[in-house]
């Protein structure tokens, strides 16, 4: 975007004229409720086709900013006060018949063929103790993929690499101590319940509604920390909207509080663009983003990893640096190899595009 409104060809145009939306969007200077300009007159402003418009307010729509109505136009759904003023109070029914998964398997065949390449290329360096934080192959490609997919940019020193989920909550609850509040989504994953009781802290457990957590629950918890998973929330099938998501980042903006972002999923989003990240979107230095490997690749691999704020690396290398990494070294040299060929990111967009194809949401 250069300086008289029109759009550069650094990146491509609609993303460009999403983000540039989306800010304005976000800035209040397109209010909730207002009506954008027409795609037509919107092109003529840009200098971009009607087309290039189009994919930009439909990437609007799919994130929860705009929302279409027919025969009228696109109007804003965002709202920044929309965590303080309603409160949505219907519970959706988790047994959603669309959120059943299906298998995604990843092929076999690629994984046979990279696990000999990995014996080959790495020989008895594969029965080596990995660093602390995980082998710096796999962060590297870590790093590279999230800020290429994802928007999280962050240093190597931020990714640390544990044995799935479960592991990495206990992680953090060492890093925050016994006195830390826990805040869940209502109902969430059985398992984050179990963990954190298990490890001794307070939770507390606010109910969602149609949008995400219940703006009253939210506004009264005397948590310390917000633990959501923004995309698809498991067994209700929510997904925090837009508006929803910026709530939570005020609410953590208050009072030195954290989110975790447990991003379980989300790569499977049919959605033209990949969701937006609160470990992108905030400014503030306090979301710590979690993802796995269970579904993009195999259950068995019992591999994630979590990218810390750049303020809580000193403090976890002081306190929790001495803990050994969880994950086998021929593991994550395994998966460092599908990122970096490529194999991963087909494998995904392979089933993204399947998904599209049958409109099936889960």
């Amino acid at each position: 975007m250069n300086n008289s409104g029109t759009l550069s060809h650094s990146q491509p145009l609609y993303i460009q004229l999403y983000e540039r939306l989306k800010k304005d969007i976000v800035n209040g200077i397109y209010p909730y409720g207002h009506r954008l300009p027409s795609k037509r007159i919107m092109a003529e402003e840009t200098k971009a086709s009607i087309i290039t418009v189009k994919h930009a307010y439909e990437l609007l729509c799919d994130e929860g900013y705009l929302e279409s109505r027919e025969r009228s136009g696109y109007y804003v759904s965002f709202r920044e006060d929309d965590g303080f003023v309603r409160s949505e109070k219907e519970m959706i029914s988790y047994a959603r018949p669309e959120y059943m998964m299906p298998e995604l398997s990843f092929p076999f065949s690629v994984l046979a063929r990279t696990m000999r390449r990995i014996l080959t290329d790495y020989g008895e360096q594969v029965f080596e103790k990995a660093p602390n934080k995980g082998c710096v192959e796999l962060r590297e490609e870590i790093r590279r993929y999230l800020g290429r997919n994802r928007s999280v940019y962050a240093d190597i020193e931020q990714i640390i690499v544990g044995s799935g989920a479960e592991y990495l909550y206990n992680l953090i609850v060492g890093l925050f101590g016994m006195g830390t509040v826990f805040a869940l989504e209502y109902p969430s994953y059985e398992k984050i319940e179990k963990v954190y009781r298990a490890a001794g802290v307070q939770i507390e457990k606010l109910p969602l509604g149609e949008n995400g957590i219940e703006s009253d629950a939210l506004s009264s918890t005397r948590a310390d920390i917000l633990h959501v998973s923004p995309y698809r929330s498991f067994p209700s099938g929510i997904t925090a909207s837009a508006s929803k998501k910026h709530e939570y980042i005020r609410w953590a903006a208050q009072n030195d509080r954290y989110i975790i972002e447990d991003d379980f999923e989300s790569e499977f989003s049919v959605s033209r663009k990949a969701e937006d990240t609160m470990f992108a979107l905030s400014e503030h230095d306090n979301v710590i983003y979690m993802n796995t490997f269970s579904k993009t690749i195999s259950g068995s691999l019992r591999a994630g990893y979590m990218v810390l704020p750049k303020r809580l690396v000193d403090r976890f290398d002081t306190e929790l640096g001495f803990y050994s990494c969880t994950v086998p070294t021929f593991e994550q040299l395994l998966i460092s190899e599908l990122i970096r060929n490529g194999d991963f990111e087909r494998h995904i967009n392979r089933v993204r595009r399947k998904k599209r194809r049958e409109n099936c949401f889960f």
